[in-house]
């Protein structure tokens, strides 16, 4: 049949990024407890096109992703942007994998457990000769306001908020790792089952340890900076507030390999 994708193109654009998006696919990805979680992830799969060619081979982004999908580490996520790279001639390939993951929490006094739902991400990008990986994990947390806590006689407004981290790492970092740092810097962590006592214990725990975004955003900034496997990073922290009409925010970034 004739290939109309490979038809020689005389427009001379060069296009960055031609390829499949918003593709829902199953997936197992690492998981440090239980070795593997199968989840259902949301993918986009780039190549960049040169000036000769008409168009891509879409259908190739999947056949490469169904040899792929039972492993998704960083490993495997090497090997697959290589060889969609050669398979379609092209520079750079590029994937995104965004999917839920859920994690096995203990409430912290009745001990009952439920699982955790977080926003987890995959970014990929392989060159012939560079290969870029970061991960990224959305944590929800709750924050009390200090501000609110220092001046009301009565107790003060707290909210869910969400911490977004993303890590570029020379070594392994599990989803649970960065989690942990994002919940260790909250007023307290967030669960999805509280019985009576475990609701007292939240909100008198959080009532403890108020914190502004700002707070959040420098806590989790120091427990990675003390990470050595870090190379760089960026903390997004964004909180619904409960008496504003708008969200609180901040953010952090760092790369550490030109700060030493």
């Amino acid at each position: 049949m004739k290939d109309v994708q490979s038809q020689p193109d005389n427009r001379n654009v060069y296009l960055q990024r031609v390829g499949i998006k918003n593709l829902s696919y199953p997936v197992t990805v690492m998981d440090r407890k239980n070795g593997y979680q199968d989840t259902v992830a949301k993918i986009n799969m780039y190549v960049d096109l040169p000036v000769e060619f008409r168009g891509t081979h879409m259908s190739r982004f999947v056949e490469v992703l169904n040899r792929y999908r039972l492993g998704i580490d960083p490993r495997l996520i090497k090997q697959m942007l290589e060889e969609l790279r050669i398979n379609l001639k092209a520079s750079i390939a590029r994937v995104e994998i965004e999917f839920p993951y859920f994690v096995l929490k203990n409430a912290p006094v009745s001990n009952q457990e439920s699982f955790t739902k977080y926003i987890c991400r995959i970014d990929g990008q392989k060159s012939a000769d560079v290969y870029d990986f970061t991960v990224s994990v959305g944590v929800p947390i709750l924050t009390l306001c200090p501000c609110s806590k220092e001046i009301s006689e009565r107790g003060a407004h707290n909210q869910r908020a969400i911490v977004w981290i993303h890590a570029r790492s020379k070594r392994l970092i599990w989803f649970e790792e960065l989690i942990e740092y994002a919940e260790k810097s909250a007023s307290s962590p967030v669960y999805t089952i509280l019985k009576r006592v475990d609701e007292k214990f939240v909100t008198e725990h959080a009532y403890d340890n108020p914190r502004f975004v700002e707070d959040v955003a420098r806590e989790v900034a120091i427990k990675l900076n003390e990470d050595n496997r870090v190379l760089w990073y960026k903390v997004e922290v964004e909180s619904f507030e409960s008496i504003h009409d708008h969200n609180a925010y901040a953010c952090v970034t760092k790369n550490k390999e030109e700060s030493e």
